[in-house]
Order: C-alpha cells, then sequence, then structure tokens
C-alpha cells in the first residue's frame, strides 16, 4: 500500500492564488503544482504550445499509476484581470480569509477546482488506478494553445482516459446541485452590406446599403432555430452590434455591418449553421448591394456526454453528501470541456461560481473542503478496492 499524503485544499489554493496568473503569464502557479504534485508521486510534463496566431502557452500534463481504471481530471490555472483594483477590498493577488470565505482573483474560477482535485488525488493510495491531470493557463482568453493542444497530445501520446472531470465552477445555489454533463455551442458571424455612397438629396445616384442591412438582421432574428432538446434549451441567435461608421446625417454610407452570435444545441453543428445563416440572408432582397457573411473567430461546438454509470456514481456521491442528486445542466457559456468531450465522456463539477470574474470573487471555504471531499468519494468507487 503506498503512503497516503494529506494536502489542505484552502492552503494550496491560498498559495495559487498569490501566483497572479493573467492569462498568459503562469506566475509560478505551474511551478507549485508540479512541486505539490511530485511529491504525491506524479510525473509531470511541461508542454508549451505556441502558434496558430496566438501567444504561447504553458500547460502541466501529470499522471501516476499504472494500469487500472483511467481518470483524468482537467482544469485551468490562467484567470481574468482584477479589473479596477480601487473595487476590491484588498489586494486580489493576496488570499484573504473572512466570515468563512477566501477572497482573491481565481478562487471561484477555477483554483478552488484544481486545489481539490489535488488534494483528492493525494487521499488516494498511487496504487488504486491511474490518474491524469491536465492544467492549462489559456481558458480565459484564445484557448488555442492549452486545453485543445494538450488532450491532443495526451491522445498521441497514449494517455486515454475512461472517465474525466473538469472542476469549473457548476454548482448553481448549494455544492453539488448542479453538475454539467455537455455545453452549448458557440457561433459567431458578420454580415456586411455593400452598396453606393452619395448624398442623401439625390438618392437616385447612390444605393442605400441599410434597409438591406435592417433586412438581414430581421431575417436573422425572426425564426426560431429550434424548440431544444431532452437537455438542452433551444438555440438563440442574438444580434450584438449594427455598425456604420456614419458621423453625418447628409451621406447615404457605402456600407453597413451586422454582428450576431448564436448559442446552440446539439442539433447543430457550425456547419448547418452557417447554412442555415446563408439561407436567411438569400431570403433578403439585396436591391443591387452586395451581401458577404463571414465567420467571426473559431466557432465551439456544442456536446453532451454519455450518461453512463460513471456519471451515475458521480450522482450517488453527491446525492448521499446531500440527500438529493445533482441537476444535469447543460447551461452557461463554452468550456474547455468541449476539447476533452472529442477523446471521452466528461462532466463538469466544481463550486458555487455567482462571484466568478467580479471584484472581491470568492469562495466557501466549507465548499472547498466538500468538493475535494466529493473528489474522493468518488475516485474511491471509481478505482474499486484498491482506492
Amino acid at each position: 500500500m503506498g503512503a497516503v499524503v494529506t494536502i489542505d485544499p484552502a492552503d494550496l489554493l491560498a498559495r495559487l492564488i498569490a501566483c497572479p496568473s493573467v492569462t498568459p503569464e503562469e506566475a509560478g502557479a505551474l511551478d507549485l503544482l508540479q512541486a505539490e504534485l511530485e511529491a504525491i508521486g506524479f510525473a509531470v510534463t511541461r508542454l508549451r504550445f505556441e502558434g496558430d496566431g496566438s501567444y504561447p502557452v504553458d500547460n502541466l500534463f501529470a499522471t501516476r499509476g499504472q494500469g487500472g481504471r483511467r481518470l483524468l481530471f482537467a482544469g485551468h490555472t490562467d484567470v481574468v484581470p482584477p479589473g479596477d483594483t480601487a473595487h476590491w477590498t484588498s489586494d486580489p493577488f493576496e488570499p484573504r480569509i473572512a466570515d468563512g470565505k477566501m477572497f482573491g482573483r481565481g478562487a471561484a474560477d477555477m483554483k478552488s477546482g484544481i486545489a481539490a482535485f489535488v488534494a483528492a488525488c493525494a487521499a488516494i493510495p498511487p496504487e488504486a488506478g491511474t490518474i491524469c491531470l491536465a492544467i492549462t493557463n489559456d481558458e480565459e482568453a484564445d484557448a488555442i494553445n492549452g486545453t485543445e493542444k494538450l488532450v491532443a497530445w495526451m491522445n498521441e501520446n497514449g494517455h486515454a482516459f475512461d472517465f474525466a472531470i473538469v472542476g469549473e465552477p457548476s454548482s448553481t445555489e448549494t455544492l453539488g446541485d448542479s453538475i454539467k454533463i455537455g455545453r452549448r455551442g458557440s457561433f459567431s458571424g458578420k454580415v456586411t452590406v455593400t452598396g453606393t455612397q452619395g448624398h442623401v438629396a439625390y438618392p437616385h445616384k447612390a444605393n442605400n446599403p441599410l434597409p438591406v442591412l435592417a433586412a438581414v438582421a430581421t431575417a436573422l432574428s425572426s425564426e426560431r432555430l429550434d424548440a431544444g432538446t431532452e437537455h438542452f434549451p433551444a438555440s438563440n441567435l442574438e444580434l450584438t452590434t449594427i455598425d456604420v461608421g456614419n458621423p453625418v446625417s447628409n451621406v447615404i454610407p457605402m456600407s453597413g455591418t451586422l454582428r450576431f452570435n448564436i448559442r446552440y444545441n446539439d442539433i447543430w453543428t457550425p456547419e448547418t449553421l452557417a447554412d442555415w445563416v446563408r439561407a436567411r440572408i438569400d431570403s433578403v432582397d439585396a436591391r443591387g448591394t452586395r451581401i458577404d457573411f463571414a465567420l467571426a473567430g473559431a466557432p465551439s461546438r456544442a456536446f453532451l456526454s454519455p450518461l453512463g454509470s460513471d456519471v451515475e456514481t458521480l450522482s450517488a456521491v453527491i446525492a448521499e453528501r446531500n440527500g438529493r442528486p445533482p441537476e444535469y445542466s447543460t447551461g452557461g457559456g463554452t468550456s474547455d470541456a468541449r476539447f476533452i468531450a472529442e477523446y471521452g465522456p466528461v462532466v463538469e463539477c466544481g463550486l458555487v461560481g455567482p462571484s466568478m470574474h467580479k471584484a472581491d470573487e470568492h469562495i466557501a471555504l466549507s465548499d472547498l473542503t466538500g468538493l475535494a471531499e466529493i473528489y474522493t468519494a468518488f475516485m474511491r468507487r471509481f478505482f474499486g478496492s484498491a482506492s
């Protein structure tokens, strides 16, 4: 039986918060984790990915154990900027404890999740099975040289997994009241309508693109995409801006643009959405103008994890702790779980997150301890008698 080392998740979280790891600067957070993980028997590999139009990113992969079932924990050490520190009660990168809560940037999103699963891993004997950790420092911004490339590297190097847990905040009001079994996709686009500039007093010598642009906006926003599915709400398209850039009132502008975003369920793919958008645009009378449509950034695909026995085990562990099972949710925005879902089943299970990205971001210390206990209890059942 291998030695079991105790790690205090609150102490680890405090030290992680003290690393000002605003994307993509890891600021010592990965060094700290490497030392902690090596001390409990993990082999750690540091991977730096770059290119594809984005900044270089440091990532960490760790593994312990051989054979048996394979569990993956994943998360990110990077945080959003603190904003105007005048709105914080204290320095956002100096962890502060008050009223049973820990304050600091990244406390909720999501250094607490990492602290909890590292502490839980320490409580599991090394011979129980194989545990892998995939930790990036690029989730809050481009997400190009982070988890997507990290899990691809894992796949290429034989690091498969049977089940994965991402420690993102997933609870709504109380710890464990919700876990995420999928996420909607995100699809952004830009439509430009180009006409002919001219004087407003001589409209016959110009071709105003704005009525056409308005018709495109109506065409895109007036038709419902779908009615939702068993696990997903209805997809929704939102117009986010309409821009002309015309500072005067006596000139018919040459062109105008609109941008939109679609949050979509598992009925759609980026390809079928693009076809739907083009069909809606084609339904508009162009009136001699030119209408151009282009994607804005890379779409994020929707995913839904298989609801197998491991999800049921996690749900049972939470139900025993809380007296009721968690809700299976697909709400919210996108997360790095979408990249992991391409290689195996994944859920998001973490703390309550209303304060994330806000001033005085915080978590309840009792929830942090509780999350580590949930992870530990799950692993004992996942790995069986050896744990």
